[in-house]
């Protein structure tokens, strides 16, 4: 589906105008840090089969010196956990992303708040199987009611059926072999804590830290 199916598709969900235009001047800084991708829908063939085996996945997003958008992800897979790295370009006009040498034909942010939540469309295209995605980003691993009522508006409003939606299974394990480091590395960067000596970090919501607001608590080695 490209971006002028998109657009029609788009047309027919209800979002003010001038929401549209607010997330077409989106910042991606405001998109930058850790994330749990809390719920999913695609038209990807496999995922009705296999969506009730999937959990909750984590996801760290961060600008390149060239201003690329890099997705660093870690989700569970046939073999446990798995990681991967992908960058993508920002296209002329308008906040949205892609690169097609890995499939990625468009990602882009389809409602946020700036804080809390984020809804993303992706448009893929692997093999010979192109098909799109809404998920659900959130900073903490509950989702607010907004922000699981604007998913499921935007799924159901993109024309996703039930069977292709789903809640992830409620299993941090992968999610947690990236976001506590990286929340405690940028918490170092903020407050100036020690957090090569972090011990373990654990979820709580809105712990403001100098204007820097992060879901989770860091206990150091020492510090407490």
């Amino acid at each position: 589906m490209g971006g002028l199916l998109l657009a029609a598709l788009l047309a027919l969900v209800s979002v003010p105008m001038a929401q549209a235009v607010w997330l077409g001047r989106l910042d991606p800084k405001q998109l930058l840090g850790p994330w749990y991708v809390l719920a999913v829908a695609s038209r990807e063939k496999s995922f009705a089969v296999e969506k009730d085996m999937k959990n909750v996945a984590g996801v760290v997003v961060t600008l390149t010196p060239e201003n690329n958008l890099r997705l660093l992800s870690s989700q569970h897979g046939l073999e446990g956990c798995s990681q991967s790295v992908m960058e993508l370009l920002k296209r002329n006009s308008g906040w949205v992303f892609e690169n097609p040498s890995i499939g990625v034909l468009e990602l882009r942010v389809l409602a946020t708040n700036f804080r809390d939540y984020a809804i993303i469309f992706t448009q893929l295209e692997f093999g010979d199987e192109p098909f799109n995605t809404v998920e659900l980003y959130s900073r903490t691993e509950v989702a607010s009611q907004e922000a699981v009522g604007l998913f499921t508006k935007w799924s159901r409003g993109l024309g996703f059926l039930s069977q292709q939606q789903a809640q992830l299974q409620k299993d941090l394990t992968c999610a947690h072999k990236i976001l506590p480091v990286l929340w405690c590395q940028a918490l170092r960067k903020v407050v100036g804590a020690v957090c090569v000596a972090a011990t373990r970090c654990s979820p709580r919501p809105h712990m403001p830290q100098k204007g820097y607001d992060q879901p989770f608590a860091c206990h150091l080695g020492g510090l407490g």
